[in-house]
């Protein structure tokens, strides 16, 4: 094991679970996968016996804490199954086609509540998403590990691309004009999230903001980064250890100024934000998101929930 992964489990019951497993395989983050029973009436059982024993079909999921967060895996199991539903996934029906969320460690029970938490509120409807401490788990035979992949055509109600979707907030962010950005935030925004500009060092307001809370492209609104993986690099710049999700920024090859360096933009506005460089803190992973404070704007823990941001505050607890 290299020294800047951060190696977690947790298991998820998505109904069948051929196709949860092959989702969940797509994620950055993922390091292995593997298909089990979970949380039955006994400590053995086996894929014919589910009806009896009451396990559900789950898949554990090992992963890198420093590349992947656990509110983003929740985030995208959600994408895949419907929690409306009781005992039943597409046309699977019965109790090991039940949703659930398992955990191994109790230091994740507040990250699974927090998320669980934003959805009843968000949704007028029952969740039976089922949050337990994981127990009785077994391994599931060895023709069910990666099913899909030795048979493509096999039957499942998931299907695995729908994990990639854009997370449930993303369409509620857009890009003005060239002219409203101007006119709304100033001409040095522009020119740096439009044209590629850099501020002066030391002169960003967010470089001595310790808060909790998350940042956003001051543009567009969208979530970049959270307060939890902000640090003081010493380079003039608010930086971070990692973007908020994985999927959050797009990176390019920037050989500008006889460099060669990887630029980081934001996806919805499009905006140059920075770089990123591998001399951040080794326990964090080794990134370093050297960030413009000037197309950041930050938004305070304790108004998330009011303006809109209520399903990322489980992004700003460890």
């Amino acid at each position: 094991m290299e020294i800047y992964e951060k190696i977690k489990t947790i298991v998820f019951g998505g109904g069948c679970f051929w196709g949860t497993q092959q989702a969940f395989k797509l994620l950055n983050g993922v390091i292995k996968t593997q298909v089990g029973y979970a949380n039955g009436n006994t400590d053995k059982t086996e894929y014919q016996n589910l009806s009896v024993t009451e396990h559900a079909e789950v898949v554990k999921i090992t992963y890198d804490a420093n590349k992947i967060r656990l509110a983003e895996l929740i985030d995208r199991f959600f994408l895949i199954i419907d929690p409306f539903t009781l005992n039943q996934q597409g046309n699977d029906v019965g109790r090991q086609y039940r949703t659930g969320i398992y955990y191994e460690n109790d230091e994740d029970l507040n990250i699974i509540n927090l998320s669980m938490e934003g959805r009843r509120k968000l949704y007028d409807k029952i969740i039976y998403v089922e949050v337990e401490k994981l127990k009785n788990y077994v391994t599931a035979e060895p023709y069910h590990q990666n099913y899909l992949e030795k048979y493509p055509s096999g039957y499942c109600h998931i299907n695995p691309n729908d994990i990639l979707k854009p997370l449930w907030s993303d369409n509620n962010f857009i890009k003005p004009s060239d002219e409203e950005i101007k006119k709304q935030f100033g001409s040095d925004v522009l020119y740096i999230s439009q044209e590629k500009g850099t501020e002066y060092p030391f002169t960003s307001k967010y470089n001595d903001e310790n808060q909790v809370g998350i940042y956003v492209d001051v543009i567009s609104k969208e979530p970049l980064f959270s307060s939890i993986d902000k640090f003081d690099a010493g380079c003039g710049w608010p930086s971070f250890t990692r973007p908020i999700t994985t999927d959050r920024l797009d990176e390019y090859e920037d050989t500008s100024h006889s460099m060669i360096r990887t630029e980081v933009r934001s996806k919805i506005a499009n905006s140059h934000l920075g770089h990123v460089f591998n001399d951040g803190p080794v326990e964090k992973g080794m990134l370093r998101y050297c960030i413009n404070g000037a197309v950041l704007e930050f938004i305070p823990l304790s108004k998330m929930e009011e303006i809109g941001y209520m399903l990322y505050i489980p992004y700003v607890y460890q």
